[in-house]
């Protein structure tokens, strides 16, 4: 069976953070690709400062330039959508498209697990996809409340179940999670300073050829 993971954020601006554990993604996992999914209104957070057209020309950038990238694409479908973007509407979309011969693998971090009950609509997330949770070394998973309920016999340690069924599992996969903010990132472009290594070359091209997040060093 075919296995597609869908990897969001906002990538304000995409860093090799996001990169790293987009291709360690793709490998542990077995996955024949990985949607990189900007969106547009997360819900949750403050909304991105740069528009939805920019941060989606970065990602595409970041994918086209840094090889070996193959499996990995951006998908576009929740800056084209109304409305805040709420992942489940994502996945009932995807597998609209998919049918019943592809795995879906909603991957997220752990701080985005512990929350997950403030997600619209959290627990059926489940019924369109498995959720893959990236993790520092040591992680542990909800001990009490919603989440950890909900968790109760859905978690498992073997990455091939995922390829094996459509939905319903949720895996922690302990990663090297580089310390990389793109909070830090903007603040140091505001001020001028480099973000080489940080970013790749080429998305640092286009934030300069496109004068972007100068706007924050008020």
């Amino acid at each position: 069976m075919k296995a597609v993971g869908i990897f969001g954020g906002t990538f304000d601006p995409v860093h090799i953070g996001h990169l790293r554990t987009a291709v360690e993604l793709r490998e542990h996992l077995g996955l024949d690709e990985l949607r990189l999914m900007p969106s547009a209104r997360p819900p949750h957070r403050e909304q991105p400062g740069v528009s939805a057209e920019h941060r989606l020309a970065m990602l595409r950038l970041a994918i086209a330039s840094e090889l070996p990238f193959d499996g990995l694409l951006a998908d576009d479908r929740e800056l084209r959508r109304e409305g805040l973007s709420y992942t489940v509407e994502t996945l009932a979309q995807l597998r609209g498209e998919q049918g019943d011969d592809v795995a879906l693998c909603l991957c997220i971090g752990m701080d985005s697990l512990v929350n997950l009950h403030t997600w619209q609509r959290w627990q059926e997330l489940s019924d369109y996809a498995h959720i893959v949770v990236a993790a520092r070394p040591g992680w542990h998973l909800p001990e009490t409340g919603p989440v950890a309920e909900w968790l109760a016999g859905r978690c498992t340690n073997d990455p091939q179940l995922l390829s094996q069924s459509l939905s319903g599992c949720v895996l922690v996969e302990s990663m090297t999670l580089l310390p990389v903010s793109a909070t830090q990132i903007r603040e140091d472009l505001a001020a001028g300073s480099s973000v080489r290594y940080l970013v790749p070359d080429a998305v640092i091209q286009y934030i300069h050829q496109h004068g972007l997040y100068k706007q924050e060093s008020s």
